[in-house]
């Protein structure tokens, strides 16, 4: 419903200045809500004008401001206008504002409230490929596999709820020297047995072990490489080890996915790419891009003076392929076989130089379509131990989570009956853990904190999941209070009209997130509704007032709780009705 009010204030900038009033769309934005103060609804920043030529861009700022501010008239859907440091700000008129914002709530589409802006309309449709979470197969998932799964399973959801046809890709890394280590150690430190009890467990201690020697024992180096020579010439023994080694672990990480609320469209791998990665070197030959190191291994020189001073290696002095080539030849296939619009990498930032890389030389290649690929970057997180403080695997931060979770709940008066409390416990428990990750920027590293993320009064999941439940509670206490009509002029008090206005800032902070796929902008929009919702819940009872009051603020809270649970789902969280 942000769309009638911006419409509205756009038709009347473009009468003003004689333009189309699509020009000023985008430009309007709903001002933040303060808790004790009345403010403006919109505003819209001069310099905008000025740098899309609209206004000169030389003269006073502030001049040209009320200048505008002067020529534009209220009417009947905007009361005030007024000029402020920059900025026009428009008032709407409120009974209209509440009757607008509370109208889509009362049926059955309330779940794509904001999804129908018209600050998308400039956002590219079409396919979407997103490659995430990719860990190494005969490994356990380490924590810091967490960051990617989500945020990977965050820009998916996005997508998707924007409209777009969204492919989600596990890239395993399931090929490569490292399987030349573990299946020459499994000859040696592997037991069939302890495969069969604790397989990934067991095949992690092989590859420590097997490292260690290999440190050391030169023949170990050379039955590793033996063995990766083996596999890319499809030798059935050394094959057959290596799709026992690749069926297990797909097994075991589907089970922590299932934990997380996270699936994949495509199970994919490096393997997959052995063959075509040959090709690759082969079409590279034939470009002329393809040249021969002092070393012996064939490189691209990406230099721009084309003096070699910067080189990508695509092939061992042996003839193996590496992880880039494999890159390259999936990049490639792809495109081929799904037809994406654009494809969305999620990697850790040390992989910064390998997309570079890699988009380069497709595009040397003569792939236009490489443009449209991104490398969404991430930083470490530091300090995520368990309590016994050692390697950290993924299933005992989950486990970490849901008995600190359900250890609280235990210690709270408030705790409703529960039929599944671990359930319940593990659904908030995960909710934390994305929360204190998305709070800041994706690049950022930063410090994990077991006490600060499972806090129920701060910024936090477990603050989001709390509000939640409550507003299920309220609404499935207050069933009765539902009416397909009520009346706007008995939420005009400050704290609903907050809500609202809140409310309207929705598509904007979507339209932010789909332009940068940082979810930060959407945690800090839902943790303000939670804190505007609390203090409704204190001064806008819906038991015990009149019915056509009831009514009302019962739509408020409805519609709330429904942005509230869409925002939840796009961040890849489950929301929870009761805890």
């Amino acid at each position: 419903m942000a769309c009638f009010f911006r419409r509205s204030i756009a038709a009347k900038l473009g009468r003003a200045l004689q333009q189309s009033e699509d020009v000023f769309i985008n430009a309007l934005s709903a001002v933040p809500v303060f808790k004790k103060q009345s403010s403006p609804v919109f505003k819209l920043p001069i310099t905008v004008l000025q740098s899309s030529g609209i206004l000169p861009s030389t003269g006073d700022i502030q001049q040209q401001t009320e200048n505008l501010a002067h020529q534009l008239h209220q009417d009947s859907v905007v009361e005030e206008i007024s000029a402020g440091p920059g900025v026009i700000n428009f008032k709407i008129n409120r009974k209209l504002l509440v009757q607008k914002m509370v109208e889509p709530f009362g049926g059955e589409e309330d779940d794509k409230f904001g999804l129908n802006s018209e600050l998308f309309k400039d956002l590219k449709r079409g396919t979407t490929l997103v490659e995430y979470s990719s860990p190494n197969i005969a490994k356990k998932f380490h924590a810091g596999h967490l960051r990617s799964t989500i945020i990977g399973n965050f820009i998916a959801n996005l997508k998707q709820s924007l409209g777009n046809n969204v492919i989600r890709m596990n890239y395993l890394g399931d090929w490569g020297m490292q399987f030349g280590l573990l299946g020459a150690g499994f000859g040696q430190f592997g037991c069939k047995e302890k495969l069969k009890q604790n397989p990934l467990q067991h095949l992690f201690e092989v590859y420590v072990e097997v490292n260690r020697e290999a440190e050391h024992n030169e023949d170990m180096k050379e039955a590793a490489r033996d063995f990766f020579r083996q596999l890319e010439h499809h030798e059935s023994e050394a094959v057959s080890l290596w799709k026992q080694f690749r069926e297990i672990t797909v097994d075991e990480y589907q089970h922590v996915y299932k934990r997380l609320g996270v699936h994949f469209d495509v199970y994919s791998g490096e393997s997959f790419h052995q063959d075509q990665a040959q090709t690759v070197v082969q079409l590279l030959q034939s470009r002329g891009l393809l040249k021969t190191s002092e070393r012996g291994t064939s490189v691209v020189d990406l230099s721009p003076a084309g003096d070699m001073s910067s080189v990508c290696t695509v092939l061992r002095s042996d003839g193996t392929t590496l992880y880039i080539t494999r890159d390259l030849a999936a990049a490639i296939d792809r495109k081929e076989r799904f037809q994406f619009d654009e494809m969305i990498y999620v990697t850790d930032k040390s992989q910064a130089n390998h997309f570079q890389q890699l988009f380069q030389i497709l595009l040397a290649l003569g792939h236009s379509w490489a443009d449209r690929c991104q490398h969404v970057p991430f930083g470490l997180v530091r300090g995520m131990k368990t309590r016994s403080g050692e390697v950290v695997f993924l299933e005992d931060v989950l486990d970490e989570a849901r008995a600190r979770m359900l250890h609280n709940m235990r210690q709270t008066k408030t705790t409703k009956e529960l039929e599944n409390p671990e359930d319940t416990a593990e659904k908030v428990g995960i909710s934390a853990l994305i929360i204190q990750d998305f709070k800041g920027p994706l690049l950022s590293d930063y410090k994990f904190d077991w006490e600060r993320m499972l806090q129920a009064q701060g910024d936090t999941g477990v603050f989001l999941q709390y509000t939640h439940a409550r507003l299920c509670s309220l609404l499935e206490r207050n069933e009765g209070a539902q009416a397909d009509v009520v009346d706007p002029s008995l939420l005009l008090e400050h704290t609903s009209l907050n809500i609202l206005q809140h409310l309207l800032r929705y598509d904007e902070v979507l339209c932010q997130s789909a332009q940068d796929l940082q979810p930060r902008h959407l945690v800090n929009f839902l943790l303000k509704l939670c804190h505007l919702i609390a203090l409704a819940h204190r001064e806008l009872p819906v038991k015990g007032s009149s019915q056509d009051v009831a009514q009302a603020r019962f739509r408020l809270f409805r519609g709330a709780c429904s942005v509230l649970t869409n925002g939840m789902k796009i961040l890849g969280i489950t929301p929870v009705d009761k805890m």
